[in-house]
Parts: C-alpha cells; structure tokens; sequence
C-alpha cells in the first residue's frame, strides 16, 4: 500500500468559494438574495455578480496575499463580497460598522488594506480613518437604493475612486475566479475585537472554512434551500461561516441592514423564513417584542455567548421559535460546540429543560477533540460539572494564527492545543459548560469589549489613579462593561461618573464605552500589588442588572 499517495486528481484544494459556482448550476433558478422591497436575485445571478466584481478588483491590480477590508451591514453587497473578494486570490477583512474611524484606522494599517469596501452610511467614518493614514487603501462606494438617502450616488465624497455598481456593470462575468495554491491559504482576517493597542487579527484558510461552513450545516441540521434571516452580521466571524453554507444548501438569504424587531417579525412571515442566528441580545428583543402573534411555522434560531435567561427560553419557544445554543470563537471560524438535543430531555420541567440547554455541549462532528485542563499540569479535570480548567480544542476549524503576533500566536497555539483563555466544567455525561469567559474579555449585545483597552482610555484621564474594567451583568445586553475607578489625591474638582463616561465617548466605539463607573478609594489587591479583578467582578454581580438606554 506504500505506492498509494496524494496525487493531484484526490487532493486538490478544498475551498468554501466552491459552493458558489455549484449553487449557480444546481439551484440556478432559485432565489438567492431578498433585500428591501425591489431587491431580489437568484444563484445564476449572484455567481455572475461576483465573478464580475472578482473581475474588476483583478483589473485593479488586487491579487494573491493583498488584503481586501469591508466596511458594511448586512447588504446584498456585504454578502457577495464573501465570494467576490478571495475569488481573486485576496484575503478578505470584514470591519465591524460599530468601530469609531481611529479604530478603523488602525486596522486597515495593521492588515495593510489595498482596498476598502464602505457602504453609503459608513462613509463618513471611512474617509476619516483614510485621512489618518499615510497610505490609505483605495475606497470604494457602496449605495443602497433600498434606504432612503443610500442611493444618490452624486453626492459621495470625492475620496472614493469607484462604485460597487461600476466593478458589477464593467466585470466579466466569464472570469476565471483564482482556485487557492493550497488549501492552507489564507482566506479571511478578522479582528477579534474593537482593540487598537494590540489588535488581534485572527487568520483562517481555505481549509478550516470549507470544514467549518459544511460542520455547520450537518450539526444545526440545516436542509436544502432554507430561507437564512441575517440577523447576525457577517461582521462578526463572517456570520459564523454561514455566508458560504447557505450557497452549499441553496438557500435564500433574507438581508437585514438592522435589527428591528416588529421588522424581523414581517420578514419571518412574508419570506417563511426557517433559519436565523444572533447573540443572546436577539433572543431577548424578540421574546420582549409586543408582535403578540404567534409564528405560523417554527423558526430555528442559534444562538451563542453566554446562555440566555430560562424567562427568555421560554417566552422564545412560546412564540413558536426552536432555539439551539452553541460556543465557538473568532479563532474557530464559527461555532465547534454545540448543546446537541436529546429527545428524553423534550419530558423534563420547563425549568430542568432550560437548564440543561443553557450548557455549551459537545463538539461539532466535523471537529476533532475538545477537553478543559489544569492550568497547572495540563491533565483534563475531572468530569464532575464542578472541577473548572481552561477550554482547550484542536481542530481543521482553529486559526492559523494572529496576523504579525508570533508571541499571542504561540501562546495559543501550544502542545498541539488552541488554548482559548475561557473556563469551564465537563460534566459527568460529556457536555461543556462556560463558567467564565476570557478575562479580559466582555461580551455586550455580541460584541468584544477589550477591557485593557478600555482601561488604557480611562488612565489617559488626569484625574484617574488606578482603574479596573469588568462587565456588569445587564438584562438586555447580557454584560455591560463597568469600570471601578480610583482617583488621584489632592484634586480640587473630583470628576462625575456622567463626565468620565462622557471622556470614554469621545474617546472610542460607543459598545465599549463603561455604562457604570464607581469609585473606590483604591482598588483591591493581591500581596503583590496586583488588582483581584475577581472581586470587582463579585462587586459587580451584586450592582445587580443595568438598565440603560438601548446605545
């Protein structure tokens, strides 16, 4: 059997960009994109779309390796660009909408950027950050004929060279999209939160997303041609891989610019949407929404982060959604656990069921091994639900690493393990549950709040001595961060908590920004001198939920 080896014909490149042109033969005449009141397409017309626009960025100059970056909701363009942009050989870098331009500035700069893609209403963030840069990418503008005022091309700043319609209308549509060299090839960047002092760019291939967009559509049981509600951003993890699953499934991809309950709730009915998928934060502006209706067919939704409330898993299902919760992160392409369902669960108390569903799960099947170890030895902790260890996995799925990080790169990656900084239990029959997320890490309304870098805003202040940031719980965020605050002597004027958090304003992205600041005479702190976050966070549990405005 020695003789029997990998040859060109059994091995050639797996890619997620495979599914497109698939879809456009076997589900050719189906609709691929809804959007508004006029916008639809179909799989025919969505592959031509994109290998015209993979085209026009060729003819542009932009190849193998250059970073391509995409500032945008949830558009019908935002979606092709999944396709459009590593179709010519490019790394794709999706930008999160909510990021401030100094923010936006020190990404592009960090990734290198050749090209940014802005939709009309991000416009002005992205000529802002072009105009902090000494070598700016080359912009282009997105319109939206379907939002009032996103369609008058006219009046774009003169800082973009071309329209998206302009590399649609001059594309070839017989262009012969670029097949990765290897399946190990770069595909995506993206950056695991808002940071701007160490920004954290999380690189997959060609492999993992193939692997992961497939793992996805077997363990959320998803059929042929679905109808897919984005309400998820593809921003976040490029939509958690699903981008390129609904094209191997055929499905229809409903777009969403924003989450707007009684919106999603017309959407559902007029599309007879099936599937759907957000943060915790979702679940609970849907089972809130005063739409008293019940669904006329069950709507799946995935869910993932920290587990929603049983109030909000029950009043989800009364109105007729089926609810599945998972865990992955950034550095996993999508979700790799999930809480998979037991039929003799469906007899258990309402209470017992919400309980075991609030349980991250097991792997994916398409995912290798998944275990929580001893911080100290390494060895897996006992399966008790109560001995916590760190969550380590490995799998096609896992990062090949953080962008111009070789030292956080290594750190992760270690002894054959992703390490993911996340603690947990196993529990006597297998299944993962979280018990604490990163540390440093806050999850508001699905998104990563650095709080080093949160803290690093707050000490630029004069005023501020010492200052600790940990989340706070919230009942419509799930976690809100909460920054505990030590002054310096001799101050003739003590700032407010209203003007700290004014100074934060200016200072970053909105989502990051502290919704509760108290101060302390000091901070506590280890025999060393290092601060005992674990106690703010003690502290901050007992603030009880915050109830803010919706940012």
């Amino acid at each position: 059997m020695e003789e029997m080896k990998p040859c060109t014909a059994n091995s050639p490149p797996l890619t997620p960009l495979s599914f497109l042109e698939r879809a456009a033969t076997v589900y050719g005449d189906c609709t691929s994109i809804v959007y508004g009141a006029n916008t639809v397409y179909t799989w025919r017309e969505t592959n031509l779309r994109c290998l015209r626009v993979a085209s026009s960025l060729s003819s542009l100059g932009i190849g193998r390796s250059d970073v391509v970056s995409v500032l945008s909701p949830n558009t019908p363009a935002m979606y092709e660009l999944q396709f459009a942009v590593p179709m010519t050989g490019a790394i794709l870098n999706n930008l999160n909408t909510r990021l401030d331009a100094r923010t936006v500035s020190v990404l592009l700069r960090h990734c290198g950027s050749k090209l940014l893609f802005v939709d009309v209403f991000s416009s002005e963030i992205a000529v802002e950050a072009a105009a902090m840069m000494a070598d700016p990418p080359v912009l282009v503008f997105v319109a939206d004929k379907e939002e009032e005022g996103g369609a008058d091309v006219a009046d774009r700043d003169k800082s973009f060279r071309y329209t998206y319609d302009e590399l649609v209308e001059r594309g070839d549509p017989n262009f012969k999209w670029i097949r990765p060299e290897s399946e190990w090839d770069p595909v995506v960047l993206n950056y695991t939160s808002g940071t701007t002092s160490a920004p954290k760019g999380v690189v997959h291939c060609h492999r993992g997303i193939f692997v992961m967009s497939i793992d996805s559509l077997i363990d959320w049981t998803v059929p042929k041609n679905p109808v897919y509600l984005w309400t998820l951003p593809i921003f976040h993890a490029n939509g958690w891989s699903y981008p390129w699953g609904i094209a191997a499934v055929g499905g229809t991809n409903v777009c969403l610019r924003k989450f707007d309950a009684p919106l999603i709730y017309r959407l559902i009915r007029d599309h007879g949407v099936t599937h759907m998928c957000g943060a915790p934060v979702v679940l609970n502006m849907l089972s809130a929404s005063q739409d008293s209706q019940p669904l006329k067919h069950p709507v799946n939704i995935l869910t993932a982060g920290a587990p929603p409330p049983a109030a909000v898993l029950l009043r989800a299902e009364s109105k007729g959604f089926k609810i599945s919760h998972g865990y992955g992160l950034t550095e996993t392409a999508g979700l790799n656990v999930s809480c998979a369902w037991k039929p003799e669960w469906n007899r258990l108390p309402a209470s017992e069921r919400a309980r075991l569903k609030a349980r991250q799960g097991v792997r994916t099947v398409g995912f290798t091994e998944i275990d929580v170890v001893d911080p100290e030895t390494g060895r897996s902790v006992e399966r008790n639900g109560e001995t916590v260890g760190e969550i380590v996995m490995r799998g096609s799925s896992i990062m090949l690493g953080y962008l111009k990080d070789p030292v956080g790169t290594e750190k992760a990656l270690k002894n054959g393990w992703f390490f993911t900084g996340d603690v947990g239990v196993i529990h006597s029959d297998g299944y993962l549950e979280i018990k604490d997320r990163s540390k440093d890490i806050i999850i508001t309304g699905g998104e990563n709040v650095s709080s080093v870098e949160v803290e690093a805003v707050l000490y630029t202040n004069p005023a501020v001595n010492e200052v600790a940031v940990v989340a706070r719980p919230d009942e419509f965020w799930g976690e809100t961060p909460c920054a505990f605050v030590s002054l310096k002597p001799g101050l003739t004027r003590k700032p407010t908590e209203g003007e700290l958090i004014e100074y934060c304003k200016q200072k970053m992205p909105r989502f990051m920004v502290p919704k509760t600041v108290s101060f302390k005479d000091e901070l506590p702190k280890t025999s060393t001198g290092k601060v005992m976050k674990f106690v703010l966070r003690d502290i901050a549990k007992k603030m009880g939920s915050t109830r803010l405005s919706r940012m």
